[in-house]
């Protein structure tokens, strides 16, 4: 019995290091392309901007001006999911804590 004891322990305890994500939303991100007609003049023109630099050529474009075209793709999608009222933020557990939970919800009852 003790042995199992240390061993349940030790996979707990290594479990306990192996972080997993759980989504708080259950909302999908929505398809830049699949935008409704009905969307706002300021949401439509960031989708048209976003559109344009999907389609452009970058093969001739320096270093530089690609990361700045990375950098403003990112910050429209930011500025349309934050009017949409889409996060990106979820609820973090480790499968140790899980089992520690489960456990502890075990020996209360």
């Amino acid at each position: 019995m003790k042995k199992f004891a240390i061993s349940l322990l030790t996979v707990c305890l290594l479990m306990a290091f192996s972080p997993f994500a759980t989504s708080a939303s259950t909302i999908a991100p929505k398809a830049v392309a699949a935008e409704t007609p009905a969307a706002p003049p300021s949401t439509q023109a960031l989708n048209d901007r976003l559109v344009a630099i999907k389609t452009m050529d970058k093969s001739n474009l320096s270093g530089s001006e690609r990361k700045a075209l990375r950098q403003e793709k990112r910050e429209i999608k930011r500025t349309i999911n934050k009017s949409a009222g889409i996060s990106n933020g979820g609820i973090y557990l480790s499968a140790g804590a899980v089992i520690l939970i489960v456990i502890l919800i075990i020996v209360l009852l």
